[in-house]
């Protein structure tokens, strides 16, 4: 799964528990995209969540 290059955000783990409380194994993923970013050596390809996106932290290229 693929991590978020600026805040490190990835996938997160738990439970799902049903009405009869039995639980099963649980994986939420977060909004990670391969995006081509403006750096001070050009443009490079890295995966960035959608929250970093749109807060301005990034700059596409």
């Amino acid at each position: 799964m693929a991590k978020c290059a600026i805040c490190e955000k990835g996938a997160h783990f738990g439970n799902n528990v049903s009405h009869s409380h039995r639980r099963s194994p649980k994986m939420w993923k977060s909004n990670v995209k391969s995006v081509r970013v403006k750096t001070e050596g050009g443009s490079k390809k890295m995966y960035v969540c959608t929250s970093c996106l749109k807060s301005g932290r990034v700059e596409r290229a």
